[in-house]
């Protein structure tokens, strides 16, 4: 080990430390490889989350697809549940429930999400690593990047695009794969059937992968997404962030281990940049808290590596509060999270309330145009039309029937048998029997029970219109 670290930790980089801000210099960032805890957690939720999205996608559930959004059938499946145009609320209101999850994660730990679960942030490391395996680690790329064009640098340049766009085609090949079974949806590639607009959709979204991930990268956290726009007013001094502890770190400097640094007037951190080398968006955190920070941990575990080099504590750069760094206590209770907490809390519950009180048969009635009409025992009928959807995932058997039918009645067949989300759209009549004094327009209400389990039943009302002397 050489006696000055920053050389030894720049692996005798021709670059100065000292110039290596590349975010603010506009130029291509290049990360260094590093290890640590941090890195492990996001390589852990990175793999589940791959698993996840590309693994799903083929899974089955009985005869069909377990995840399928079935955009032309207007019905959509996730693994035992079948969700509906009507059951639409469903999903809004499991949308803002989302929501309110990343403001509550905002408030207690900053930009965690972004830093380990979006999407952006995943696949940008998985770019970086096929950067890695096919042109060497940082400063060897920086060295490719300097270098003149040669067959060398071709074939490295030509297979990390290869496996970009490995990626980026899998990428959309699954994700039109949970709106077009994934299974014929690959069969039709193979064989050269596939669709024009199934193929543009492909193409568009593995496209949007590779340009994104692949040249863009911290531009969409920075400069794209709104998140990172309004995220700075969530926090509040209680707020878990990535931050430089700077009365133990400066002033900064070089020296040699073991040295009587404190005598010198330096502090911890000996400017060896690699907090600056290791970020995905460019930034130096020694410059405190800023826009581009994703809070991926990644410049923590890098200067954790360095102070165990030197022998000093852990944590010059750390996850911690405003208050902790003012030596305060951190206050982990705090209005504005335990509000988000309960309104988690009150969304969830009645989300699961919801979903298992939503009717598992559906009941539309639509009045026919014609105002009444007499039949053949000299009874004023009136005509309907009753679109029954069974929202279940077996074959079901259905009653028909008026609710406190009074002087009215049903004609024809009253039961019905519909398979697994079928639908039928079925005229009946409805006729006014005897003579009974009634006005013009009377209230009906229209019921379908399921014959085998009474708990599943819906109705609706609709109106019977007859002559005005009656």
């Amino acid at each position: 080990m050489s006696d000055v670290i920053p050389a030894k930790i720049l692996e005798n980089s021709s670059v100065h430390p000292a110039r290596l801000t590349p975010a603010q210099a506009g130029g291509a960032i290049h990360t260094r490889s590093f290890t640590g805890l941090y890195r492990n957690l996001r390589l852990a939720g990175a793999g589940l989350l791959f698993l996840l999205f590309f693994g799903t996608a083929w899974l089955d559930w009985g005869d069909r697809q377990a995840v399928l959004w079935d955009l032309a059938g207007r019905k959509f499946y996730i693994f035992g549940t079948t969700i509906w145009p009507q059951d639409f609320i469903l999903l809004s209101a499991l949308l803002i429930i989302c929501a309110f999850g990343l403001f509550f994660i905002t408030v207690f730990a900053g930009r965690v999400w972004c830093g380990y679960a979006c999407p952006q942030s995943v696949f940008t490391w998985v770019f970086m690593w096929a950067e890695k395996v096919t042109e060497g680690d940082r400063n060897q790329r920086i060295k490719l990047d300097a270098a003149p064009w040669s067959a060398g640098k071709l074939l490295k340049r030509g297979a990390k695009h290869g496996l970009w766009l490995a990626v980026s085609l899998a990428t959309g090949l699954t994700f039109i794969g949970y709106f077009t079974p994934i299974r014929d949806l690959t069969l039709d590639i193979a064989t050269l059937q596939i669709g024009a607009t199934t193929a543009f959709w492909v193409l568009f979204f593995a496209a949007a992968t590779y340009i994104n991930a692949g040249w863009l990268r911290e531009k969409v956290c920075r400069d794209m997404c709104p998140y990172s726009r309004f995220q700075s007013v969530m926090f509040d001094a209680d707020t878990l962030i990535v931050s430089y502890d700077s009365a133990r770190g400066e002033s900064r400097g070089p020296r040699k281990k073991g040295a009587a640094y404190r005598d010198e007037g330096l502090g911890d951190c000996i400017d060896c940049t690699v907090c600056v080398q290791v970020c995905p968006t460019g930034i130096d955190i020694r410059d405190g808290l800023q826009l581009d920070c994703i809070g991926c941990g990644a410049c923590v575990d890098a200067c954790n590596t360095v102070m165990d080099k030197m022998n000093y504590p852990r944590g010059l750069v750390r996850y911690t509060s405003e208050h902790a760094m003012a030596g305060q206590a951190t206050r982990l209770l705090r209005p504005r999270l335990v509000g988000y907490a309960a309104m988690l809390a009150i969304m969830l519950g009645a989300f699961v309330w919801a979903l298992d009180a939503r009717p598992l048969v559906s009941l539309d009635v639509t009045k026919d145009r014609g105002l009444f009409r007499e039949n053949s025992q000299g009874q004023i009928e009136n005509i309907y039309r009753l679109k029954i959807i069974n929202k279940t995932q077996q074959a079901r058997r259905y009653g028909l029937s008026l609710a406190g039918a009074g002087p009215f009645s049903l004609q024809g067949a009253h039961e019905i048998r519909l398979e697994p989300g079928e639908i039928i759209d079925l005229p009946v009549s409805v006729a006014l029997a005897g003579q009974g004094k009634v006005s013009s327009s009377e209230s009906l209400r229209f019921a379908v029970n399921d014959l085998d389990d009474p708990s599943i039943s819906a109705s609706t009302r609709s109106t019977f219109v007859s002559p005005i002397n009656r």
